[in-house]
């Protein structure tokens, strides 16, 4: 198994006038790579350039972080043949794709559609999420640190610029070497691009880590079926493998974040939050994680489940007292 650890740097409209904003925000505007072996050891390199078809001016931000004017960019090559050029480097040994973050991927995917390229899966990618990886080995799991951080904690040289495509993959191989060699574990955690979410149930994701539980349901055409379907609902305890009840069924208060609390007599609390997605085309899916919670935490989302009912209904009242 190779690793491909990749960054992209992109361009985005300084007005939003242009026709093209809304299907594609953000514009790649160079591609670099690093290629590690399955000792993560740097065997090879990728980088290029490409010139800009939809904003034709720099927005002033990414210019500052680039340190680049236009004219350079437009002495890049066309999108799809980077593209493509890059995607035959990746090679035909078995690969996955490394990043800082989790957006590279996405914006990679949507440039691809926008210019009708083959997409790279017709379902959820798994890649490895650096940032996540070192946030796990050195923070609290939640904090996002910025790669410059990470290089300077690790005592990582800094022997060129950071905030160009290649550069910011050449970093972000160094802290992937550091970590995997350290704790291979920690390659565990793999994360979920969920550009083209699953379709059906076949492609449906579950998996368990360490602390948690992740599932990522196939697409339904509402919300309402989505929270109807028995999978997405349930609350299954993901160490003995039982239905539970719940203390708390299913609440949100803006139906975007959903939040349960169930009962395992052998493990405890567990807590269930679901995040609802759309897709491009107007579907629905879940992203669901379980995890396991002191009864101090399960008082606490109590109190926030009366809070948002206490919040309706005094809305609810004043709505009746207007009419």
């Amino acid at each position: 198994m190779n690793y491909i650890v990749m960054d992209l740097e992109w361009n985005q409209s300084s007005t939003g006038q242009e026709a093209e904003a809304q299907r594609l925000p953000f514009e790649i505007i160079e591609i670099g790579a690093i290629q590690l072996n399955d000792g993560y050891a740097m065997i090879n390199q990728f980088n290029e350039l490409i010139k800009p078809q939809v904003y034709h001016e720099l927005n002033e931000v990414t210019g500052q972080l680039m340190h680049m004017e236009m004219e350079e960019l437009n002495r890049g090559k066309p999108f799809f043949q980077v593209v493509e050029a890059f995607l035959k480097w990746c090679g035909e040994q078995p690969y996955l794709f490394c990043t800082w973050g989790v957006q590279d991927l996405t914006e990679l995917q949507r440039n691809m559609k926008f210019y009708n390229m083959a997409p790279l899966s017709d379902g959820p990618i798994d890649f490895l999420d650096v940032q996540k990886l070192f946030g796990i080995a050195y923070e609290d799991r939640k904090t996002k640190r910025s790669l410059e951080y990470a290089i300077d904690y690790l005592q990582i040289e800094k022997d060129i610029p950071f905030h160009r495509a290649f550069s910011d993959a050449y970093y972000t191989a160094k802290i992937f070497s550091v970590l995997a060699a350290k704790s291979p574990e920690l390659l565990r955690n793999v994360s979920y691009d969920v550009f083209n979410p699953p379709r059906d149930r076949k492609q449906e994701i579950k998996t368990q880590f360490d602390t948690y539980m992740k599932y990522i349901s196939r697409q339904f055409d509402d919300r309402e079926e989505m929270m109807a379907d028995r999978e997405v609902s349930s609350s299954k305890c993901y160490l003995c493998h039982r239905n539970l009840r719940k203390k708390l069924k299913w609440f949100s208060a803006n139906g975007r974040h959903y939040y349960c609390v169930a009962y395992c007599e052998k493990h405890g609390y567990l807590k269930g939050k679901i995040r609802v997605r759309k897709t491009d085309e107007g579907k629905y899916y879940a992203v669901k994680t379980t995890k396991f919670i002191t009864k101090e935490e399960a008082d606490a989302i109590a109190l926030r489940r009366d809070h948002i009912r206490e919040l309706r209904r005094k809305h609810r009242h004043k709505g009746e007292g207007k009419a």
